[in-house]
Parts: structure tokens; sequence; C-alpha cells
């Protein structure tokens, strides 16, 4: 009954605000973005230089000790959401590289303890992760300017993961398309447009803020619990690459999803994900792939509530650049 609310109250919405998507059209084309179009887009949203010439934080800068504290109120009933997947440890054409897992001492073997090793390559498709701002390059350069030749077999000299060290504290809001739409997922290569992320503010009454964590939900583990594990490199539901300026308009800390927040195809012939290269390096923000935001939208819906404290802490790994990520929803 819900859903067929929701869509009911969208379908209305969409009579008021006919730029939005319809939700009738399951299969939205994703709009072209030409390569000249792309460039300008990647000088008109940069943020180099906007904390000074050094800076290797970028928008985390926007989380002050006020926005933290801020955030800390919205804990109201103590209750805790993970976002993280469980570390997927079998080999499957959306994750390739599963995490090896190997028990060095057991109870059969061990006196008094059992260890164990990891081994992860946690970029890609199929683990969650936080993506750093030396994880992407573009014509040379990363986040403020820096070449990426500064990134070696050492590691990255400048823009690492280990300037999150302290971790991100800060406001988190959910933006559930699918719930907006009346779905329990979007279509694959659906593109999401400013338009609607502008509709969802007008529903749910929650405007986005500077040094907020976004998160935006397209029901993709729905999918794959239901059709199984998918070759995603041919259409995956995201954002489309025109909503960099949305975002930096909102001036956000971080964004994250349950893909890899760009919709695939992208729209552009030379960019498998234009906003990879837009929010990273050139906004200097830092990217949540592959989280489980199921829990969250169900917890949201049930206690009425988009926002809440989000955290997040990356491994501290010298040169690094990114790490596996359990983040958390504390309402």
């Amino acid at each position: 009954m819900k859903s067929l609310l929701n869509a009911v109250f969208y379908l209305i919405l969409l009579m008021l605000f006919p730029t939005a998507y319809s939700l009738a059209d399951q299969h939205p084309p994703t709009r072209a973005i030409s390569a000249q179009q792309f460039e300008r887009w990647m000088t008109e949203v940069s943020n180099w230089g906007r904390w000074g010439q050094d800076d290797e934080l970028g928008t985390l800068n926007l989380v002050t000790p006020e926005k933290r504290t801020q955030a800390a109120a919205l804990v109201k009933a103590g209750l805790t959401v993970s976002l993280s997947r469980t570390i997927n440890t079998v080999k499957s054409v959306d994750n390739p590289r599963p995490l090896s897992h190997t028990m060095d001492e057991t109870g059969a073997n061990a006196n008094d303890s059992a260890t164990d090793t990891y081994s992860i390559h946690y970029h890609g498709l199929g683990h969650s992760h936080l993506d750093g701002l030396c994880h992407m390059f573009h014509k040379g350069k990363m986040y403020n300017g820096y070449s990426q030749g500064l990134v070696t077999e050492m590691g990255c000299a400048k823009d690492s993961i280990l300037s999150i060290k302290n971790g991100i504290f800060t406001r988190g809001v959910l933006i559930d398309i699918p719930w907006l739409r009346g779905l329990s997922e979007l279509p694959a290569g659906t593109a999401i447009m400013a338009e609607e992320l502008d509709l969802w503010e007008k529903t749910t009454g929650i405007h986005i803020q500077s040094g907020d964590v976004l998160l935006v939900r397209t029901g993709r583990w729905v999918i794959r619990k239901r059709l199984g594990a998918l070759d995603l490199t041919s259409g995956m539901a995201g954002l489309h690459g025109s909503t960099i300026h949305w975002l930096k308009a909102r001036d956000i800390a971080v964004i994250g999803s349950d893909g890899i927040t760009d919709a695939i195809p992208s729209g552009i012939d030379t960019e498998l994900a234009p906003l990879h290269k837009l929010i990273i390096t050139s906004l200097g923000t830092p990217l949540l792939d592959n989280l489980d935001l199921d829990t969250l939208t169900s917890t949201a819906q049930t206690l009425g509530r988009w926002q809440f404290l989000f955290t997040a802490n990356p491994l501290a790994v010298q040169g690094g650049t990114g790490s596996p990520i359990n983040a958390v929803a504390i309402f």
C-alpha cells in the first residue's frame, strides 16, 4: 500500500514538476554528454586551491567541529545500522577479486589463540569501500593539481587515504529514488537527473547542506538477490554526470551509493564513469561505493527519518588509494 501511495504521490508531483522523469518511463535514455562538455564541467566545479595549494582533505574540510556537534545531536534512539555488505569471498561476474581469507592458526593447531590473514582488492563492484582522492586522475593530475606521477609502487605521496585517518563524522542523508518512485529498485541503466534530486527534497522537506554525507539508493541489491550476480558493465543505475553542478551547489562532504554513483552507460563515449573523475578529482570529494542501503531505507521509513549521524573510519594505510569500509548510520 505504501508503494502504491508513493507512486500516486510521485505522479502528482510530476504534474507540478514536469521536468522530472516519468514513472512510466522505466528505461529513460541517458542524456548524451560531449567530451567538450565534460571538460568544461571539470573546470567549472573544481575546488582546487579552495583550501590552499597544499590541501589533501578536499570537501572533508566542510565537516567542521560545529557540523560534527550538530550531527551528534541527531542521535535520538541510539539505533545503529551498518551500511556495508558482508565482504564477499565468492568469485562472480560482479566480484572477480573476492576476499581471500586464510586461517593461520585454528582451534586444532593453536594453543591459546586463533589467527588469520585477509587479502582483498577492494576497488570495483564487489566490496563496500571508500575511494580516496588519489584514486582517480585526469590529464595527468589528481585532486588539487598534484601530478599522478606522485603515485608510485610505494603508494600515493599526496591525497592518500591517510588524510582521512581521523574518520568521517557528520550528518548523513539518504535519498531513496526507488522509494520516491514507488518502486523496489531502479531498472539497470537508469540515469538519475538533478530534477529528481530536487523532487526528493521537495517531497521529504529535507535539504542537503554543506558538510553532509549524501547516500543515494538505487535498489541494486534487490536486483542481485532476485537475479544473482550480473555483468554490470553495460547497465547500472546511478546519477547522471550533469548532477555534478547540483552536488557542487550543495557542498557535500562525501557521496556514496549502493552502486558506484555513476549511471552506466554514462552518456559519454570517452568516460565510463565521468562522475568518478568529476567528484574525486575536481571536487575533491571521497566516494563510497557498493554500500548496502536496504536496511537503512527500511529503518528510515519506519522511523520517518531520512537524516542521521554518519560515521566511517578507513584503515590508516600510508599511501593508500582507499579502504574497505564499514560505515554506520546512527539514529
